[in-house]
């Protein structure tokens, strides 16, 4: 069996010397002949491999260059250097994979994140992304932990669909008719979309919420995870293309239930990241702080990473209603001087300068806006007693703003119907979404986490693009 190694990571949490080991990873450094810096991608942290002079022979002493893949045998022995407890003092050295000292883009220096992103494909080989992405998978196996030990069941709601869950519109299409103008027209000038794949129009999913709901109808409680799309052409450093959602959906549940298991769940999330990534998020704190010292004093943050995960962790969210919101931002400072760039009065959608106006400078902790004004909400949520207002929730977080979006769905007949009829929404075609209230309908929630933003929290990585492997934004479909 070629693969008998041991990770470096497990390696180097032992103080264990004198057995004898084999490790495989990537060179990092290679210096004075004897001393190579390898790298698995299981910690950030390096394991020396010191090759004693004669050993090898010197054709394959200069094919071990940076980015180079090794296998080596050897014998587990204390260290003398700084910065590690033990070493690997070589027996046999194999090259797996030879890498161009000239070509390999990723020579031992700081990068910038521009010039990674360029470089996706190889970027997971530095420590930042290394970091980044195993936080972010302990983060997705934390979330299939949480909703599981709660008995939650796991729904695979489709990605092709032919509802628009948010009524947004800016949706990407799915088709396999001809786009050079020849597919068949309806008599107005449409297109005769019953000779799709189909037979209708279809799209890629902005949300399984719906199809979740009727989940919930069945089980009381389920939790979808998976890809999302929207077509809106924004390329901020908040925005992408495809990303990731969790949306969980609880039969038996109020506004006020929906609150409580968002807080539950962003907190359990965070605490599993800082049990089981305390060195990667160490790591990321310094990265960060010395992003920020290049920064003028009133833009840096005024928690370090840690701390403002700690503080996430041991206080209460703040809960407010979106009316209290909009009274703070018109009593403010900021509002007095002029300092938003967008109005503000009731009635209006928060746009992420005043939701991190009330988190990072009234508040300073996360809060929760509810009773948000119907008119801007989408057609599902469930109507307050004043008649203009609907049971929504939004959790703002510290350094992005809205990191949760639920409500309380609405689950009276009637008042559902009426509501689409205002917001022009066929019921006809939504007719399986109405029979969950006409056989058995029952007060419930949900709410939607974007996965990525909660990566970004996590890491404090202060680009999107920067949190998920691959990503996709307007003009740019790399790799």
């Amino acid at each position: 069996m070629f693969n008998k190694r041991t990770k470096i990571k497990q390696l180097l949490q032992g103080e264990q010397t004198g057995h004898e080991v084999t490790v495989m990873g990537w060179v990092r450094t290679f210096r004075n002949n004897q001393f190579i810096a390898l790298n698995d991608g299981s910690t950030n942290n390096n394991l020396q491999v010191v090759v004693e002079l004669g050993l090898i022979d010197d054709t394959i002493l200069k094919r071990i260059t940076t980015g180079a893949s090794i296998k080596v045998d050897g014998i587990v022995v204390a260290s003398v250097g700084k910065g590690q407890t033990i070493e690997v003092k070589a027996k046999n050295l194999e090259i797996l994979g030879d890498s161009d000292a000239e070509k390999y883009p990723l020579q031992p220096k700081k990068h910038s994140l521009e010039f990674l992103r360029e470089k996706a494909h190889l970027r997971f080989r530095t420590n930042t992304f290394g970091s980044v992405f195993r936080i972010r998978h302990s983060l997705a196996f934390a979330i299939h932990k949480f909703f599981n030990d709660k008995g939650f069941v796991y729904l695979h709601t489709p990605i092709i669909t032919s509802s628009d869950a948010e009524g947004a519109g800016e949706m990407f299409r799915v088709t396999t008719l001809p786009i050079d103008g020849t597919a068949q027209k309806n008599e107005d000038g449409s297109i005769n979309f019953k000779e799709d794949f189909f037979g209708k129009s279809t799209n890629l999913t902005v949300s399984g919420q719906l199809e979740g709901e009727l989940g919930a109808m069945a089980f009381s409680e389920i939790y979808t995870f998976g890809p999302t799309f929207r077509a809106e052409n924004s390329n901020t450093t908040r925005h992408l293309a495809e990303f990731w959602m969790i949306e969980p959906e609880m039969a038996f549940f109020d506004i006020e239930d929906n609150m409580n298991l968002a807080e539950e769940f962003i907190k359990y999330l965070i605490q599993y990241a800082m049990d089981n990534n305390r060195d990667d998020i160490e790591f990321l704190s310094q990265r960060l702080a010395e992003e920020e010292k290049q920064l003028p004093q009133d833009k840096r943050s005024e928690l370090g990473l840690v701390e403002k995960l700690e503080f996430v962790l041991n206080n209460a969210f703040e809960r407010i209603t979106y009316t209290d919101a909009i009274n703070i931002l018109l009593e403010s400072n900021h509002y007095k001087k002029k300092k938003f760039t967008y109005d503000v009065k009731w009635g209006i959608d928060l746009q992420s300068e005043h939701e991190r106006y009330l988190v990072e400078k009234h508040f300073k902790k996360p809060v929760i806006v509810t009773g948000y004004p119907a008119a801007i909400k989408a057609f599902y949520m469930r109507m307050n007693d004043d008649g203009k207002t609907v049971a929504a929730m939004d959790i703002l977080a510290p350094g992005i703003g809205e990191i949760v979006g639920g409500s309380q769905r609405e689950e009276r007949l009637e008042k559902l119907e009426a509501r689409m009829k205002d917001m022009h929404i066929p019921a006809e075609e939504m007719s399986w979404y109405l029979d969950t209230r006409r056989f058995g309908t029952v007060p419930h929630a949900g709410f939607g986490l974007g996965f990525e933003r909660m990566v970004q929290f996590v890491t404090g990585m202060t680009n999107i693009r920067d949190v998920i492997a691959f990503a996709r934004t307007p003009k740019n479909c790399e790799f």
